[in-house]
């Protein structure tokens, strides 16, 4: 198969393309332009639009299903070029979405066909890891959903399907890409990065110049609760995670982020309430709780809306800066990878 043109950086492509300015030229088409196919850059020579055709994929993620409103969240399930298929979610502005203002739009974007750490409140893993997204098909997403909304999206968010730190190169790539003037020209504090606990790259991720935002999927303030619901923290206990976190702060000297998905009589106990306060203030970390989505499949079921505010209580009592995310997606299977697990299972033969 071809390589995505658009996993190139510039300079890459100014090493490829001779005179070096015609780089500048394919770069206007693939990102500000947004050329669909070779043949629509008039402005370079035809033997060099040939060349290109000849070497390089230009992308073609195809749109399968589209699901909600322009006023609410959407999701898309999209179908890559091997068939896979994959989902990003288009977000209307909200406090709990870093760095989001009012006229603001968000894109959670996948870094991976499946997930291979299993998660216990998500559908992504429901049916294993095939394989890491390439750096063209993460930024072919932004492409894809502004394409078919028509909207302007102003922040990402790498917390789609996968995890975003185990795809940590490609990962690496798009983001420069997204955020270069030549490339998507979204600045680095409206991009953010979320995982669900991997240390060794969060230390790596720490050493980025890119000022990218982190998001720690928490959803547990003690090693008893989080394995119940993540299993990376038996590899990766809460004591190296925190001081994974710790690491991080210090080295970008910018506050962290600590998603919370709230699911009942498992981990919304005013106990946890309690330490997850502690360890907010310990950072002066923001907290993002989520209301549980229900997936088909898994047992568990969101906390009375009673319970998420006296969650919610606990944290701002305690002085700790805290969102409670109000409905955005759950009746249209918005939790990860729930889409596209129905389509799949939809689409199987008998």
């Amino acid at each position: 198969m071809k390589p995505g043109i658009r996993s190139l950086l510039l300079d890459e492509l100014q090493t490829r393309l001779q005179p070096r300015f015609r780089a500048r030229q394919v770069a206007d088409w693939l990102y500000r332009k947004r050329a669909r196919a070779f043949q629509e850059m008039t402005d370079l020579p035809q033997e060099l639009r040939d060349k290109l055709a000849a070497e390089f994929n230009l992308g073609s993620i195809e749109v399968v299903r589209v699901l909600g409103s322009r006023d609410t969240t959407r999701k898309f399930l999209l179908r890559l070029n091997d068939g896979n298929l994959i989902e990003s979610v288009l977000i209307p502005a909200s406090p709990a979405f870093y760095g989001s203002r009012s006229d603001r739009l968000t894109i959670c974007v996948s870094t991976q066909v499946g997930c291979a750490y299993g998660c216990k409140f998500c559908a992504s893993g429901l049916e294993g890891w095939k394989r890491n997204l390439r750096p063209d098909e993460i930024v072919e997403q932004l492409i894809t959903v502004e394409r078919e909304s028509g909207d302007r999206i102003d922040n990402v968010v790498f917390m789609g399907m996968g995890e975003p730190l185990a795809n940590y190169e490609n990962v690496i790539r798009a983001i420069a890409i997204i955020n270069a003037p030549w490339g998507l020209g979204i600045g680095a504090r409206h991009i953010t990065v979320s995982t669900s606990g991997l240390v060794p790259q969060i230390r790596k991720l720490a050493e980025q110049p890119l000022q990218i935002r982190l998001a720690v999927s928490l959803h547990g303030a003690t090693d008893e609760v989080r394995n119940q619901i993540m299993p990376v923290n038996r590899r990766y206990p809460v004591a190296e995670l925190f001081e994974a976190c710790r690491y991080y702060t210090a080295r970008k000297k910018q506050r962290i982020t600590f998603e919370y998905i709230l699911i009942a009589q498992v981990n919304d106990s005013d106990e946890q309430a309690g330490e997850l306060a502690r360890r907010a203030r310990e950072f002066e970390a923001k907290v993002n709780l989520i209301p549980y989505n229900t997936v088909n499949d898994l047992s568990w079921t969101r906390p009375s809306r009673n319970r998420q505010e006296r969650f919610l209580a606990i944290l701002r009592n305690a002085g700790v800066a805290a969102t409670l995310r109000r409905e955005k997606g759950h009746d249209i299977a918005a939790a990860c990878g729930q889409l596209r697990l129905q389509t799949e299972r939809q689409l199987a033969p008998p």
